[in-house]
């Protein structure tokens, strides 16, 4: 793999990483059903990493590699919660993870690729990710077992309920994600070779910063 491919997936690794503790602190305290709005902004943080990791690298396994990561640190999350993997707190997270994944690259295949290239086109693709992942996200009963969160007094699920909330902010957050993309692509571009080693000692370095956050946000 060439420097540039290892510098663009080191850096996707620690944005993964850093989605994770986002999920961490988004989430904390959490051990039942998400508080209101929670699950709505944890679509748009997630769309906004992965928007970047897209950026980056320009592959979908790549993607993948980044919600398998942050999936990682949920399962964190449950050993310090002594929580079951299928729990609603640990299992629905991850299945939300993977239907935003599905909903981000069902898209990216769909739209026109000069589309995509602009802010607009990016604030669309966001806007239509997040409403056809939070669409989604009720079946995930068939999945954990567990069903999705309802709001209080009815059987309508929080994710539906409160979908403009997803829609409007992932419109906002993959534009952003794409522009962190670019300027990390940047800093490479402007990094002299013998330097761009150093990300292959940062990322691990990174992650490892990232668990021991999540760890003392647990037990705090």
């Amino acid at each position: 793999m060439e420097k540039k491919a290892q510098y663009r997936l080191h850096a996707a690794v620690l944005l993964a990483s850093i989605w994770g503790l986002s999920e961490a602190a988004l989430g904390m305290g959490l051990r039942k059903c998400a508080a209101v709005l929670s699950g709505s902004l944890m679509t748009g943080v997630a769309l906004l990493f992965l928007g970047a990791g897209w950026v980056l690298t320009r592959r979908y396994w790549v993607l993948i590699l980044m919600v398998i990561i942050a999936s990682l640190f949920k399962l964190f999350d449950a050993v310090l919660l002594s929580l079951p993997v299928l729990h609603g707190a640990i299992g629905n997270p991850i299945f939300a993870f993977f239907m935003e994944l599905a909903a981000l690259i069902l898209f990216l295949s769909v739209l026109q690729k000069h589309l995509v290239k602009k802010t607009h086109g990016q604030a669309v693709l966001g806007g239509l990710s997040a409403l056809l992942a939070v669409n989604l996200f009720p079946l995930v009963r068939f999945a954990t077992g567990v069903p999705a969160c309802v709001v209080s007094g009815t059987g309508f699920p929080l994710s539906l309920y409160y979908a403009y909330v997803a829609v409007g902010l992932s419109m906002v957050t993959v534009p952003m994600g794409f522009w962190l993309g670019d300027r990390i692509a940047s800093v490479e571009a402007r990094l002299p070779s013998r330097r761009q080693g150093l990300i292959h000692w940062l990322t691990p370095a990174a992650v490892i910063i990232c668990l021991v956050l999540v760890f003392l946000i647990r037990k705090a």
